[in-house]
């Protein structure tokens, strides 16, 4: 017996640290929030509404983003069937994205469950921000735009399937970017 208290000795400074170790470790502070985009907030934290994270999308700039849709599924192509959306990346807008379309990059998910998903702070209206466009001939664009984030919303359908809603996030730096969604 004596052998075997003599050998577990060793082990217990060892299993002290490691717990001690361990509750240190929970105490470790985690920064909130992140900026997503020129001008992004920490102080909400995600999903939190805040007009201040929106700001910098409202300066004109020399970015554009000229955009094509050539989505297929079943064998079918789709055409956009609506308004081309331009949200801007906040913390805000990247937590609801997530919900909504389950990414924050892209997504193709049908617009019945897009519409019976639920998000926080569903009364905040952002939409003074949004920019939109019309999509002619599976074609669209937008101008002047600062640097930075932005989400890419648009509704696709085709015969006899039901109605898609594309997303897709691109970064503006100054230049012309071409989407295809």
């Amino acid at each position: 017996m004596a052998a075997q208290t003599t050998s577990r000795k060793p082990l217990l400074p060892l299993i002290a640290v490691a717990a001690l170790g361990g509750l240190l470790a929970a105490c470790e502070t985690v920064p909130m929030g992140g900026g997503f985009g020129p001008g992004s907030g920490t102080g909400g934290g995600p999903g939190v509404f805040r007009a201040d994270d929106f700001a910098w999308s409202t300066a004109a700039g020399r970015a554009s983003i000229d955009g094509r849709i050539d989505y297929r599924r079943n064998g079918q192509a789709f055409d956009c069937t609506g308004s081309i959306g331009l949200t801007p990346d906040t913390p805000y807008t990247r937590a609801r994205f997530r919900t909504l379309y389950g990414s924050t990059d892209r997504a193709a998910v049908p617009e019945a469950i897009v519409r019976a998903r639920t998000v926080a702070d569903p009364n905040a209206d952002y939409r003074s921000y949004v920019r939109s466009t019309t999509c002619e001939d599976g074609r669209f664009s937008f101008s002047g735009l600062p640097d930075g984030g932005w989400f890419i919303i648009a509704p696709v359908s085709a015969d006899g399937e039901e109605r898609v809603v594309l997303m897709r996030h691109v970064d503006t730096r100054g230049g012309r970017v071409s989407v295809t969604l």
